[in-house]
């Protein structure tokens, strides 16, 4: 607050207002008694015209204009309607991608219909993660607290954050598949989709709404860009690991360290028990 919004906050309240109906926020009273504290918000002080839109730093009001264009009531119904339907209709589109791209994985989808199973749960989790990023975004450059000195550190926090959201997602993911059952290699496949999914996303939605603010355009149509960015980059990322791992060696290798491995260590110990031969009969059916 009075200290700029970063560090060392102050208590704020509304003080007595001015003749023309702008109403100042006080810093200057350590007063607690009744007054609600702005610094557990990170907003600055700025004076606040009670009739009128609330007046802010430049920074703050640059962000405001292209973020709350139509939320104030001056921007008429028929051009936000056309701000709003123009990007809908275009990610409508855009989506149509996804289609194409499993027209042509089409085999490899046949082939292996647990990936398609899971398809909806990769492709939701990229979308949600990234619009975790972008909505966080958002609310910086609104309030005023993401500017040039605090970019930086919030994009190194996002990257941080971005690989361990993935991990922790991916593990979700391969013990969802591991009790649905799912073969080991498509088990693989999954997770690492998911694991490389997550992690663009976040990418993504830290960089989107920048890039769209500092291109002049809403950053609040990026919550909805990034769910179809990642619908499409979804599927892609989806559909090109499984044919890496389901369409090469890398597939069958799994296959037989898991079955042939585990299983016949297991078989072994199981005839050692049972007294010489029997483990060799157990590997045999194993086999």
């Amino acid at each position: 607050a009075g200290g700029g919004g970063f560090g060392g906050h102050k208590k704020a309240k509304l003080s007595d207002t001015e003749d023309d109906g702008t109403a100042f926020l006080d810093d200057d009273d350590d007063d607690d008694d009744g007054h609600d504290s702005f610094a557990d918000h990170d907003l600055r002080l700025h004076p606040v015209n009670i009739d009128g839109p609330v007046s802010s730093s430049a920074s703050a009001s640059s962000a405001g204009e292209v973020i709350g264009n139509g939320v104030d009531g001056d921007t008429p119904f028929r051009d936000v309607v056309k701000d709003r339907a123009g990007w809908l209709v275009g990610l409508l589109v855009l989506q149509s991608c996804s289609s194409f791209i499993l027209a042509r994985n089409e085999a490899l989808l046949e082939s292996h219909l647990v990936i398609v199973q899971f398809l909806t749960m990769l492709v939701g989790a990229g979308g949600n993660a990234g619009n975790q990023a972008s909505v966080r975004v958002i609310r910086g450059l609104a309030v005023g607290t993401l500017n040039e000195r605090t970019l930086r550190p919030f994009l190194w926090t996002e990257a941080k954050m971005g690989l361990a959201l993935s991990a922790i997602l991916g593990l979700a993911g391969f013990l969802r598949a591991l009790v649905f059952m799912v073969p080991i290699a498509e088990t693989v496949a999954i997770t690492t989709s998911l694991y490389m999914i997550v992690v663009s996303s976040v990418g993504i939605g830290s960089v989107l709404p920048l890039a769209m603010y500092r291109c002049g355009l809403d950053p609040a149509h990026s919550s909805t860009t990034i769910q179809v960015l990642m619908d499409i980059l979804g599927v892609t990322t989806t559909v090109w690991v499984s044919g890496a791992i389901l369409n090469t060696g890398i597939g069958p290798a799994l296959t037989a360290f898991f079955h042939h491995g585990a299983g016949g260590a297991a078989a072994e110990d199981i005839g050692e028990d049972m007294g010489g031969g029997g483990g060799d009969d157990l590997l045999e059916g194993v086999e």
